[in-house]
């Protein structure tokens, strides 16, 4: 099994990125982040990407990303916290090789408009008990791609959409980085709108 190569894009303090990171050191995914590419010149990503010598590039030029991500024979592409909406060529180009974290369990809060702040408050707001966090393949529908993982988290009566959206990135970490080692161990296959896991082939 070789290793693959991965790109992080993200738009802001890039926690979800440093899970990445720490899981490759660790041997826990089976890849390298070759480079993190971000929107926005001041997000904190880039401080994290570079204490980890990693390379970094503030791009909004998707054609650009395109060629970055060719020359660096990037193999997984991970949406962390980024918050530009992908081109559908894009998207086509790298089919089933584009993985995305979702702060609820969809089909729930999501879609257009549903990020960061504003999924926790719809969550609160309509009162629901539990929500979660979602991994998926990106599609050209906002959040509609094909589920890898999701997470449940108890919504207790006390929280506000702060507490609820702390408890849950608390989850994220570890659902992004089990997506990420199963993509590296090549253990997910989508089939149309299913994604099925693959057991672990035994090294001899």
């Amino acid at each position: 099994m070789s290793t693959k190569n991965i790109a992080i894009l993200a738009s802001g303090s890039g926690s979800n990125a440093q899970a990445i990171m720490d899981a490759c050191k660790q041997n826990e995914i089976a890849g390298v982040v070759r480079i993190i590419i971000s929107d926005n010149p001041k997000a904190y990503v880039l401080q994290r990407a570079e204490e980890n010598n990693i390379k970094t590039v503030v791009e909004r030029d998707f054609e650009k990303i395109k060629n970055l991500l060719e020359q660096e024979k990037i193999d997984l592409i991970v949406l962390a916290g980024y918050l530009k909406i992908l081109p559908k060529s894009f998207i086509k180009q790298f089919e089933n090789k584009i993985i995305n974290i979702h702060p609820s369990l969809i089909p729930s809060f999501c879609g257009e408009g549903f990020y960061g702040e504003h999924v926790h408050r719809a969550a609160i707001e309509r009162g629901v008990k539990v929500s979660g966090c979602t991994t998926h393949f990106v599609n050209e529908i906002a959040d509609g791609g094909p589920i890898i993982f999701q997470k449940v988290v108890e919504v207790k009566q006390d929280d506000d959409y702060k507490t609820l959206a702390k408890r849950i990135l608390e989850q994220e970490h570890p659902l992004l980085v089990k997506s990420c080692k199963y993509f590296c161990e090549d253990r997910l296959e989508v089939k149309g709108h299913m994604v099925y896991i693959k057991e672990k082939k035994c090294e001899h």
